[in-house]
This record gives C-alpha cells, sequence and structure tokens, in this order.
C-alpha cells in the first residue's frame, strides 16, 4: 500500500510514535523522518531535565517538520511530531495542507510503563502529567486517525494502516 499523503504520527511520549512511525513508513513504502531530529539542542537540554517546552519553544521545531512535510507532499513520507495542541497541528498544516495524522493514544498506565522500561531516550517519565495535560485529541474537522497503542508494535502499525487506508481521500472526519 502506498499514499502520496505526509502522515504525521502523533501522541504523547511513550505512545511508540518512533517505533509505529517506522513500521507504518515501511509499510507505505515512503520515507520516515523522526520528529525528535529537527528540536534544537536546547529544547533536548530543556526536556532532559524534567523541564516541559513553552510554545516558544516548539515554533522552531514544528516550522521544520511542517517544511519537511511540505518537502513530501505529493510524494509521501511519516514524520513522528508529538503535535499535543491543536495549534500546533494548525501549524503543520498551514505549512502542508495535506497532512494526516495517526493519533497513538493509551491508557497513561501503559504509557508511563513502557516509557519507563524504553532506553536511550531523552523525555524523563516525570513530563508524562504534562504531556496528557496538554494533549488535545483530534477535532471532527482534522484529517486523521485514531489508533490505540494496546498490543504489539505490529498489530499497531497493522491498525494504523488499515485505518489510513480506510479514509476517503485521506481524510476520515
Amino acid at each position: 500500500m502506498r499514499i502520496p499523503h505526509v502522515v504525521a504520527v502523533m501522541g504523547v511520549a511513550g505512545t511508540g510514535k518512533t517505533t509505529i512511525g517506522t513500521l507504518l513508513a515501511a509499510r507505505l513504502g515512503v520515507p520516515y523522518a523522526e520528529g525528535d531530529d529537527f528540536h534544537p539542542q536546547a529544547n533536548i537540554d530543556r526536556m532532559s531535565s524534567g523541564t516541559p517546552l513553552e510554545d516558544a519553544d516548539r515554533w522552531p521545531w514544528l516550522d521544520a517538520i511542517g517544511a519537511w512535510a511540505h518537502e513530501r507532499a505529493g510524494l509521501g513520507g511519516v514524520v513522528s511530531c508529538s503535535a499535543l495542541k491543536r495549534a500546533y497541528r494548525d501549524r503543520l498544516r498551514a505549512a502542508a495542507p495535506g497532512l494526516v495524522f495517526v493519533h497513538l493514544s493509551g491508557d497513561r498506565a501503559l504509557v508511563e510503563d513502557r516509557m519507563a522500561h524504553r532506553q536511550g531516550h531523552f523525555m524523563p517519565t516525570a513530563l508524562l502529567d504534562s504531556q496528557f495535560a496538554t494533549l488535545q485529541p483530534l477535532g471532527p474537522d482534522e484529517a486523521g486517525v485514531v489508533v490505540d497503542v494496546s498490543g504489539s508494535p505490529e498489530e499497531i502499525g497493522e491498525r494504523a494502516a488499515q485505518a489510513l487506508a480506510g479514509l476517503p481521500d485521506a481524510r476520515l472526519r
């Protein structure tokens, strides 16, 4: 299955954006971009120290992701990006109007457990509460799907691919 749309895999930390984004990109036959790689070092340092980012910290990061998505328009691609607020998704869509979101959603206890067991990531579990507090689910007018994160990565990736395949003209909502 190949779609010419760019897909942003979104959700709070620990939902598997990188893992599912990589699997989904392989399944769709398009490139994958790791959203964390677009962060300036100052943002990574701030989050590593347990301090949540402010919106002013996020705008350049979102603009860089939006530029990547814009360049991939018509070619397809998958990028991971928390995109927790509607305003963040609006900013991404301003740069790449055809962007489609896959919102990885799960129970807080499951997400916290996964965060506690992952290695080599700068985001501490202490910031999970701020992530859930910031999260604004996809609105009815936003192109995208919500995918539950229970199960294996392969099962989640399959659910995401199937949900995207069912979008009429790359839109569910």
